[in-house]
This record gives structure tokens, sequence and C-alpha cells, in this order.
């Protein structure tokens, strides 16, 4: 299976996915750890991936996105953003109205 593939396996198989440098417990960068913690302030279940662990999809993310830096936050296949992104979203509480419709669909 080639590194897309394999990133298409990951955002088929979990609803929500960060790709992050690091995990959310011991992240390895300061915009990594706020889209992370925004994540968890929104009761979302998520799935991480440490894109330092894994340099060929670190190498083969940005190109699959058309997204050049890391975080990067898929739900249901879609990117949604960034750090940046990802904060504003929480802020206007469409982060949490995301996650609980992702639970939803779950339940």
């Amino acid at each position: 299976m080639d590194t897309n593939e394999q990133i298409k396996a990951m955002l088929a198989e979990h609803p929500i996915v960060l790709f992050m440098k690091g995990t959310p417990q011991f992240p390895m960068c300061g915009f990594s750890s706020r889209a992370a913690q925004a994540l968890t302030q929104a009761g979302a279940q998520f799935h991480v991936v440490n894109v330092l662990a894994d340099p060929q999809i670190r190498a083969a993310l940005p190109h699959f996105a058309n997204w050049p830096t890391f975080p990067q936050l898929f739900i249901h296949g879609e990117l949604i953003g960034g750090c940046d992104i990802i904060e504003e979203l929480m802020v206007a509480g469409e982060l949490s109205r995301m996650a609980s419709d992702v639970a939803g669909m779950a339940s």
C-alpha cells in the first residue's frame, strides 16, 4: 500500500484524525499541542497520527492535503485545517458541534 493509500485508509477508518507532531500527551510543537487541546476541550474523540514517527506520511501529507504545515485536522476525510482554524472553530463553538455530530453518527 503506498503512502497516499495509507492516509486514505486512516481517514476512512477514523471519523476525526489529527496529524500532529508528537502526541496529545507529549506534543513536539506548540501548534500541535494547541490543536490537540482544542479538540479535547471540544469533547472530540479523535485518532492521532504522530508524523514525526512516520517520515513517509510526514512527507506525503502536505501534497495529499494541499496544506503545507502540521497539525492537520480531518473530519470525515475532509481537511478542516491547521491550528489557527481549529482554534477559531473552538472559540465559535463549531468544533464542539462538529465533534458531537460525529459522535451522534457513530452511535
